[in-house]
């Protein structure tokens, strides 16, 4: 089990958003905002339900946490995904200026890092790999059933 608050511990709750979109049909992507060891926003991806293309699970997490606080600036939080985000998701969390971008499985293929950390605010730091195999695995899965 995860140690209370550390990485590991807050991709496992990331995770079951994750798990929530792929159960929906939904390309099994899991995003949760925490500040002070509260969550205070949370999201997976809903792009197929809401006939949305900005319905990722960074959008809906950011979303919620901005309202929770009453502030477009997030800079003493940490976002938790588990997948890399995309180009997109990656402007949000830069407007957002988030403190911190904590990332599970890389995408090589639509992943924001393959255009450079530049896309993410200078003050974010970015740590990924946290719980890796299992979020891979999950997106695998998914693109595996569709096949």
């Amino acid at each position: 089990m995860a140690e209370l608050f550390s990485d590991e511990y807050f991709m496992e709750i990331a995770y079951k958003e994750a798990q929530k979109a792929f159960d929906e049909g939904e390309v099994p992507v899991g995003a949760i905002v925490v500040c002070e060891n509260r969550i205070i926003g949370k999201g997976y991806n809903l792009t197929e339900r809401l006939h949305d293309v900005t319905a990722h699970a960074e959008m809906q997490a950011i979303t919620a946490a901005s309202n929770y606080l009453g502030a477009k600036y997030l800079v003493d939080c940490r976002l938790y995904v588990t997948l890399e985000p995309c180009i997109m998701c990656a402007g949000a969390i830069y407007w957002a200026q988030l403190g911190e971008l904590i990332i599970g499985a890389s995408d090589a293929k639509r992943g924001f890092l393959r255009e450079g950390k530049h896309l993410v605010h200078p003050k974010t730091e970015i740590r990924n790999g946290i719980l890796e195999d299992k979020c891979s695995l999950l997106v695998k899965d998914f693109f595996k059933g569709l096949r």
